[in-house]
């Protein structure tokens, strides 16, 4: 049986009296990381009204956790059956989620989560934001609806990463031209990280995106 995602470790920004009643951002973090990650570098940021959901992948590696096991899963071409397991465990979850609106975050593994989760429910999501995320390579039924309704995805990686394979990259960019809105910032001196004007920058599209702008 494969691993589950672990429910009673999502990190809440609001009691759950308020959780239906205001717009939800799910966090979900890279490789190695857990749920605190993004939580401690965006939260603080970010609308005291936007909810905050953020959450632990579901497979622990290398000190935290993974939503692609390493093995067998090259950097930025996980195998697609891997991606969509672990899209639909969490899928199953946000929609226990009675919110007005729901958008995506997520970093490296994270934000190709972020991707693949909107191409699964193309109509769940409001926005994505993809720090230094990539596109899983395969075909999703939901890629169609996203040609017509091309949603807002910010897309953010650093001049400097080295860790997602020009591949990848390039995946990335021809099906955000073709499936949404993408604002794509490529940040000087910055590497495989989230840091800086990157944040900044995330946090007014979000901001914007949630409806407090």
């Amino acid at each position: 049986m494969k691993p589950g995602m672990n429910r009673d470790a999502v990190l809440w920004s609001a009691s759950e009296t308020d959780r239906n009643q205001r717009p939800v951002l799910v966090m979900l973090h890279g490789w190695s990381y857990d749920e605190t990650h993004l939580y401690r570098l965006l939260k603080p940021l970010l609308p005291a009204d936007l909810v905050v959901a953020s959450i632990r992948a579901r497979i622990p590696e290398a000190g935290g956790y993974a939503w692609f096991p390493s093995a067998g899963n090259p950097i930025g071409d996980p195998r697609p059956e891997v991606a969509n397991a672990a899209a639909e465990d969490v899928l199953d979850w946000l929609r226990t989620i009675d919110a007005p609106s729901i958008g995506l975050a997520g970093f490296s593994q994270g934000g190709a989560m972020v991707h693949q989760l909107m191409r699964q429910a193309p109509d769940l999501f409001t926005y994505g934001v993809s720090f230094a995320g990539f596109v899983v390579r395969d075909q999703q039924p939901g890629d169609a609806t996203l040609t017509k309704t091309r949603p807002p995805i910010y897309w953010g990686r650093g001049e400097n990463d080295w860790v997602i394979p020009a591949t990848a990259i390039d995946r990335t960019e021809r099906w955000l031209k073709e499936h949404a809105t993408a604002e794509t910032h490529i940040y000087r001196g910055l590497g495989h990280d989230v840091a800086g004007q990157e944040i900044r920058d995330a946090v007014t599209f979000i901001t914007g995106q949630s409806g407090f702008g």
